[in-house]
């Protein structure tokens, strides 16, 4: 039996074009807090730490008085690069856990380190790793996920992640089969998946129980065709537009709450529409009439 009554439907800074702490581009928090809660969403994520108050009484006050609850917090890592990453990782997951922690979240979206630069396409470093990397990788993640659960109480959930080494089908289960389940969770983004090359359902039907918590997104495949062919970097790729208002792309989203209502688990299922940077006045109207499908839907 299929049933969608324990996916939890939200949204985040992300679908108001907010990728950075401080930008002059970007919508003002206040007015993101506003418009959230008035698109008909009741869940956020902190978006990158500091855009969002960073003091929990002063976010508290605020997400009180508009209806909302905080489900995560977000970390970019770079764990592949072994031991001597840790201290200056742990600063900054420190950090964001504790603001999680405090408005009460109980999750801690991690995201692994482009491999070239997302804006510019400088490669960085190769987009391989190696078997030693793989094992930094695995060990490293299971070490921060013990460690954020074990200090603030919050579940790790491994975001795979275009022009990153945890992308496509095969990265996403080989690190899946080389963590351990029990500390480390996956945060499957379906536009992200379908942006390299996978299939949402047959993951979720597959390693339903390594899956944690979701971000619902679609790909337009017109743009991504063209961002393949030319090799685009993601920024760029975003700014074409490759992530789409549903449900206008792919993956098709009811197949993907279907499967994840078979589930059988409470799971945050957070929209997030890469659009960095928009016009103001665009993400509103996106988010309503996104909140309005997924209703559809039966979400």
């Amino acid at each position: 039996m299929t049933t969608l009554s324990r996916i939890r439907i939200g949204s985040a800074p992300d679908s108001w074009g907010v990728w950075f702490p401080d930008d002059p581009r970007q919508v003002p928090w206040r007015r993101f807090l506003d418009e959230v809660a008035e698109a008909g969403y009741d869940w956020i994520e902190l978006g990158p730490y500091g855009y969002l108050p960073s003091d929990p009484a002063v976010l508290r006050a605020e997400t009180d008085r508009r209806g909302l609850k905080v489900s995560a917090g977000t970390v970019f890592t770079g764990l592949h690069h072994g031991p001597d990453v840790w201290d200056a990782t742990w600063e900054h997951v420190a950090g964001v856990a504790a603001l999680a922690q405090a408005m009460g979240a109980g999750h801690l979206v991690v995201i692994p380190a482009f491999w070239r630069d997302d804006k510019t396409g400088q490669v960085l470093e190769d987009r391989t790793l190696t078997a030693g990397q793989w094992r930094d990788l695995t060990e490293q993640t299971e070490r921060l996920a013990r460690e954020v659960r074990e200090r603030y109480g919050l579940r790790t959930v491994v975001h795979p992640h275009a022009d990153t080494h945890i992308d496509t089908e095969e990265n996403v289960t080989r690190f899946l089969d080389a963590t351990d389940g029990d500390l480390v969770s996956l945060c499957l983004d379906t536009g992200h998946y379908a942006y390299c090359g996978g299939d949402s359902v047959r993951l979720i039907e597959t390693y339903g129980e390594r899956v944690g918590y979701l971000h619902l997104k679609q790909v337009d495949p017109e743009v991504l065709a063209a961002v393949r062919e030319e090799e685009l970097p993601f920024g760029p790729a975003v700014a074409r537009g490759v992530m789409c208002e549903p449900p206008g792309g792919v993956p098709a989203l009811e197949p993907v709450l279907a499967a994840a209502g078979k589930l059988d688990v409470d799971l945050f299922a957070i929209v997030e529409q890469d659009m960095y940077p928009c016009p103001p006045d665009r993400p509103l109207p996106i988010a309503e009439r996104t909140r309005r499908f997924l209703r559809s839907c039966g979400a």
